[in-house]
């Protein structure tokens, strides 16, 4: 009988935690490799040193592996900066988003999930779930922005984040230019500015 939980719904512990660790470490490092075209589940159980009926009756399908790779790599994510001020957590997640976008293995991985994410729309869901997820996160800082005062009390706090992050995946899947730590102030000085003169404002004027 198959379960209709979503794969990284759940929890599991002992054993089971450790082979999915390695499973979805395992996966990470194909996309990253060969992208999500070539993603094959005997060749993760492979990597993963791991039966592949296990990788075949836990996730079944490369999307369903990817979908708990995504939920996954949300858990993990590096929790959000308090420096004190808006314009120093902005530039703290503009310099994340560099950093992870530009390591060897993670630009690679989010290259070959966004590219899966345009054709198969279970995949472009987890894609969403993650995005949604750390957009919260750090909108945490936007939200302590408009206490103290700093930016007006209508601010969409969500926007601001996105407004943060676009260019810079930009960059990396269209325009291909450079990305580095000036590019990232850039982007949330940018936001910052932006937010300042109200255009995230929620309100109709």
């Amino acid at each position: 009988m198959t379960s209709d939980v979503e794969p990284g719904t759940t929890r599991p512990g002992g054993r089971t935690a450790r082979v999915r660790e390695a499973v979805l470490r395992a996966a990470g490092d194909a996309l990253a490799e060969h992208g999500f075209e070539r993603l094959d589940l005997a060749d993760v159980a492979r990597r993963a040193e791991v039966g592949k009926t296990t990788v075949y009756r836990r996730w079944s399908t490369t999307t369903g592996l990817v979908a708990d790779l995504l939920a996954d790599m949300a858990e993990q994510s590096v929790s959000r900066s308090d420096t004190g001020t808006l314009h120093g957590d902005l530039r703290e997640n503009a310099r994340l988003v560099v950093r992870t976008l530009t390591d060897r293995r993670q630009g690679p991985l989010f290259k070959a999930v966004i590219a899966a994410a345009t054709g198969d729309e279970r995949t472009a869901e987890a894609l969403r779930r993650f995005y949604a997820t750390r957009i919260a996160e750090w909108a945490g800082c936007v939200e302590q922005a408009v206490a103290r005062g700093e930016i007006p009390a209508d601010t969409d706090t969500h926007e601001v984040i996105r407004a943060v992050s676009a260019p810079l995946y930009y960059r990396l899947l269209a325009s291909g230019d450079p990305l580095d730590e000036a590019v990232a102030d850039r982007a949330a000085d940018a936001a910052l500015a932006a937010t300042h003169a109200g255009v995230y404002a929620t309100s109709s004027g």
